[in-house]
């Protein structure tokens, strides 16, 4: 068998991995999960909200609790989790 070897370019990877392309995949899944939380959600006041950023390197997507009613209803029923 013949072993294959290969470089990874890092600064293109990088680029890739913080490039507005990615960042909309990721915040489209994003948006997924927010709108089965807001769907699983008991708690009618309780909102959730997605945002999208490059840091460092990477691209990151982030579902959170738009307020302290959804904190509440989260930390009770765990509906982040669920909604992943």
């Amino acid at each position: 068998m013949s072993k294959v070897k290969f470089e990874l370019n890092l600064p293109g990877l990088n680029q890739l991995m913080k490039s507005p392309e990615m960042q909309g995949v990721l915040l489209q899944k994003a948006n997924e999960v927010m709108s089965r939380a807001n769907g699983l959600k008991q708690d009618p006041k309780a909102e959730y909200y997605t945002m999208s950023k490059a840091i460092n390197y990477i691209a990151v997507a982030n579902v959170r609790c738009a307020n302290g009613e959804a904190v509440h209803e989260n930390l009770e029923n765990n509906t982040l989790l669920k909604a992943l």
